[in-house]
């Protein structure tokens, strides 16, 4: 099972989900994040995760240009961005659109510890998302 995280910069979002599916998925599942552009990692994303057990400190913001070649059971929009400039992804595949709130965006100018709050609830957001996909798929798979 191939499952690709798409977002716009693959810096925050994407690989906060990334991060949640490689430890809540099962083996046999191949987990990855990829964006249109390539932002770098946020580095109040892996804060948060951090915070939470996982460590994304060692991903890499890449583009889907990338990962060519793979061929994705799942592909999931994180933002209406990737969503709407998605490329073509060959294979057949199941297209999740799932909007998340972007934290950099809602952040900016707050105190530190308003930041935090913002980019853990939207890491606890995704935390669920995923767990339920995870669910969904092997649920799926075992009948």
């Amino acid at each position: 099972m191939n499952i690709l995280f798409l977002c716009t910069g693959n810096s925050c979002r994407s690989q906060m989900a990334e991060g949640w599916g490689r430890a809540l998925a099962p083996s046999g599942y191949h987990v990855y994040s990829a964006g249109v552009e390539a932002h770098g990692l946020n580095p109040l994303a892996v804060e948060v995760m951090n915070e939470a057990g996982i460590d994304i400190s060692t991903h890499s913001s890449q583009i889907v240009d990338e990962l060519s070649g793979i061929p994705w059971d799942i592909v999931v929009t994180v933002c209406d961005s990737a969503r709407e400039r998605c490329p073509y992804l060959p294979g057949a595949h199941r297209l999740i659109h799932h909007s998340f709130d972007d934290p950099p965006r809602l952040a900016a100018g707050l105190p530190h510890e308003d930041v935090l709050v913002i980019y853990r609830r939207v890491r606890d957001e995704i935390k669920e998302f995923v767990q339920e996909l995870i669910n969904e798929t092997q649920h799926g798979q075992n009948a």
